[in-house]
Order: structure tokens, then C-alpha cells, then sequence
């Protein structure tokens, strides 16, 4: 009988979403994160569960015949990426098929599938990255970088990570060398003890501005007019536009502000996508593969078709990226987003960008909906990673549109919600997937759903 800490030799058969492969031991399926198709594997058994296994990854016998070598030095240890391994074809394939799985499992049948959109950057594509501050080791030296792989507390310095700009590589290695030289301490994730948190890295393809944000606690008062005047002496291919310190000193490892002060230039930089200019604030959502949101945004004009004299809602809208790329084809787009910062933003690019059929709306939409008194045509959702709440998604269907546009960055909750949309009569007519994040499991989907005329 397998039990826990058992430990075997398996090959992996199949692959599930996200990064999980799948193998047998006596005909019971064991479920191993970062498993390759034809991997042959030593792993230690985790979990054990009435109908499958978990297992651990502890030695790569054999490697898939479709693994290649990494382009990145950190892919071993760094937990950002985890398919670097993988050719970028073989990645969009794995996806795709992926999500049609999760769909047809979930029962979502007789649809168009349109395939996958490829990102435009392979590399280099990310236009916000979150660094953290730590140590690799217990006591040892200051790092700054990504979480080590599988691990919560260890971090590696990541000073030539592949998926962000050159930039970001350069001024991450700076600021990690000016604080080792301080002797400026991490906030301990166990003590709570100690200052530096996160390096937030904000850098716009289209006009080369650059945001930093470091972000530490208030324990110790850090003096930073030297590290900004090193910071704008870098020889960088864009341009700081600002540099803002933000104190945290809450528990959670998330970046979150109680106060956030300019210490140089902005707290914004500009993005153009489209030909639409969109300001983008520190704590503003904003798609981080700027080239990527113009395909996908092409994709969601596409499938909405003709919205001459339409009223559109654009729920869960941040800075309203979507509900501004519909305005100019539609009679009236409302947005609605429970970020304050991100909505005002979305206030400012309307009239940047000289539309006056937009409203935005601050607010949960669970709540804000029932304030609405328009009837819209066609509602576009592009929800958290979690889906829609399960008390909003009724009020949001009981407006009963033409038409539904789901974009979504988790096709497990997409899974879970288009189930309720097809119960309350409408069905899911076309699907295309859009890989915004290459060299990771995650992928972005686009759905369009029709009501079922009786």
C-alpha cells in the first residue's frame, strides 16, 4: 500500500493546468507539480487522497525528449518561471490544450475554438515586475529577486532575469549592492523584525517611462536622497519618470501602501496601446505584457463585432483599458472597479484620450450593479484570478445582454462560472486563448457568449 514519504520512479503521462504532471503508480493517478510529458522521475509521495496521489519531484532520471536547454541563469532555482524548458511552440500547444480540457470537462461543448494567440515578445515582455528582499539562507547576505523555487521564506537575486526589460536588471542590481553596502536589513516574514520588503519595477513599452517603488516598513527611517541620485545616473535605455518609497508595515507578503511618498518626478508612468494613452499608477492593474493586452484587446473589439448605439458595461474595468478601446464604437461604456486609485485613473485617460461616452464607477460590482439603470447590450467581464463572486454573477446575468465577453486569467474559474451563464441561457459560442506569460503556466482566455433566443 503507498503511503506518505513513499518514494518511487514514475513517468509522467499527461500534463494538467497549472504546471502539474500526471503519472500512475498501481493504476492510481499521482499529481506532480512541474512534471514533463515522458519525464522519468524519482518522486516522494506528499499527499494521499481517496482517489489520487500528490508527489514531490526529487530526481529527473530521464528528461523529456521535448525539454531544451533555458535561456535563463536563474531557471533552476528562480520560482517565476517554470517552462523555460519547453519551446515556446510546445508551450502554446500544452496550453491550449489545456484549457479546452477544463472547458469540455466543465461540459462547455459546441463552441468555436479560435487556438492561441502567441505573445509578440517571447522575452523581455514584462512591463511591471514585484521583487522581493531576503535571504537565500538563514543570516546570509541581502538578496533581491523572486521567491525562490517552491520555497517562502528563500529568495535568489535575479539580477538577469529574461522576462523583464534590461532595465529592470539593472536597477535591481544597483539598489541590492546599495543596501548590502548599508547594512540595511529584510522585514523577517517570522519576527516581523526589520525594513526592506519589496522593489517594484513599473516600465511602459511604448514610451520608455520607468516607476520604481521601494517599499519597506517603518522601523527604520531610510535615508534615500544618495540612491536616487545613483538611480537617475544609470545608463538605462528609458527613462525614470518617478521614484516613490511606500511604507508597509502590515503582516502579509503583499505590496500594499500606508503611505506612499515621491521622491522624484511621478507616481505614474504612460503606456500607449492601441492609440489610446492610459496613465498607470503604482497600484494600478495594468496587463503586464503591454504588447500582449494589444492582442488581446484586438481580440475582445473582434468578438464584440458591431457596437454602433450599443451601451456596454465593462465590469471589474481597473484603469478601464477595455471600456476606453470600446467607447469610440459605442454609444456608452460604464466601468466599474473596486480599486479607487485604478478608477480615477481610468477618469483621467477618458479625457486624455478626449472620450465623453465613458463612466466609471468605484466600488464592488456586487454592490454597484444594482445602482445601474441602463440596460447594456453587451457586458464584458474581466474578473480576478478567483472568477466572478458567486452572489454577483446572478445579479450580473439578471441584466440578460445580447451578449457576454469573459476574459479570463484562470481557466479553472472560468471553468467554474460558464457553467452558470450556460444554465441562465446563454450559450458559449467562440473561445481563443492569448499567452500573455510565456515561459509560465499561466494563460489568458477570451469568451464570447450569446443568449439562447426561445
Amino acid at each position: 500500500m503507498v503511503k506518505r514519504n513513499d518514494i518511487f520512479e514514475i513517468t509522467i503521462e499527461d500534463m494538467l493546468f497549472p504546471n502539474k504532471g500526471v503519472g500512475y503508480i498501481d493504476n492510481k493517478k499521482v499529481i506532480i507539480k512541474g512534471g514533463i510529458i515522458d519525464q522519468r522521475l524519482k518522486i516522494k509521495i506528499t499527499k494521499k487522497r481517496k482517489n489520487k496521489l500528490e508527489g514531490k519531484i526529487l530526481e529527473v532520471i530521464t528528461p523529456s525528449p521535448i525539454e531544451i536547454q533555458p535561456k535563463c541563469q536563474h531557471f533552476k532555482y528562480c520560482g517565476g518561471c517554470t517552462s523555460q524548458n519547453l519551446p515556446y511552440e510546445k508551450q502554446l500547444e500544452i496550453k491550449a490544450e489545456q484549457v479546452k480540457t477544463l472547458l469540455n470537462n466543465a461540459g462547455i461543448q459546441d463552441f468555436q475554438f479560435l487556438g492561441i494567440q502567441p505573445s509578440p515578445l517571447e522575452f523581455r515582455y514584462r512591463n511591471k515586475m514585484e521583487f522581493s528582499f531576503g535571504d537565500k539562507v538563514k543570516g546570509g547576505p541581502l538578496e533581491l529577486g523572486m521567491h525562490k523555487r517552491d520555497k517562502f521564506y528563500e529568495i535568489i537575486s535575479t539580477t538577469n532575469c529574461q522576462i523583464v526589460d534590461e532595465d529592470f536588471n539593472v536597477i535591481l542590481s544597483l539598489i541590492l549592492d546599495y543596501f548590502r553596502n548599508k547594512g540595511i536589513s529584510h522585514f523577517h516574514k517570522i519576527t516581523h523584525k526589520g525594513s526592506l520588503r519589496h522593489l517594484v519595477i513599473r516600465k511602459a513599452y511604448k514610451t520608455g517611462e520607468i516607476l520604481i517603488n521601494l517599499v519597506s516598513t517603518s522601523q527604520l527611517k531610510l535615508e534615500l536622497n544618495e540612491l536616487v541620485e545613483k538611480l537617475l545616473n544609470l545608463p538605462l535605455s528609458g527613462k525614470i519618470v518617478g521614484i516613490l518609497h511606500t511604507i508597509n508595515d502590515g503582516v502579509a507578503d503583499v505590496v500594499k501602501s500606508d503611505e506612499t511618498i515621491v521622491l522624484y518626478g511621478q507616481d505614474f508612468i504612460t503606456e500607449e496601446i492601441l492609440g489610446l494613452s492610459f496613465k498607470i499608477t503604482a497600484f494600478s492593474f495594468f496587463q503586464t505584457n503591454s504588447l500582449g493586452a494589444e492582442k488581446l484587446y484586438s481580440i475582445v473589439k473582434d468578438f464584440a463585432g458591431n457596437t454602433k448605439d450599443k451601451v456596454i458595461f465593462d465590469l471589474y474595468c481597473g484603469t478601464g483599458t477595455i471600456a476606453q478601446i470600446m467607447a469610440p464604437v459605442a454609444l456608452k461604456v460604464i466601468g466599474i472597479d473596486i480599486v479607487e486609485e485604478a478608477v480615477e485613473a481610468a477618469k483621467v485617460n477618458a479625457i486624455e484620450n478626449n472620450l465623453n461616452n465613458c463612466e466609471f464607477i468605484a466600488g464592488d460590482v456586487l454592490e454597484k450593479i444594482d445602482k445601474l439603470k441602463e440596460q447594456p447590450d453587451l457586458i464584458i467581464l474581466d474578473p480576478p484570478r478567483a472568477g466572478i463572486h458567486p452572489k454577483a454573477i446572478h445579479k450580473i446575468i439578471d441584466f440578460y445582454p445580447q451578449q457576454f465577453i469573459y476574459v479570463s486569467c484562470k481557466p479553472t474559474s472560468l471553468a467554474n462560472d460558464l457553467p452558470i451563464f450556460v444554465e441562465r441561457g446563454y450559450k458559449v459560442t467562440k473561445v481563443k486563448c492569448i499567452d500573455l506569460f510565456p515561459h509560465t503556466p499561466h494563460v489568458e482566455c477570451v469568451v464570447l457568449m450569446s443568449r439562447v433566443e426561445d
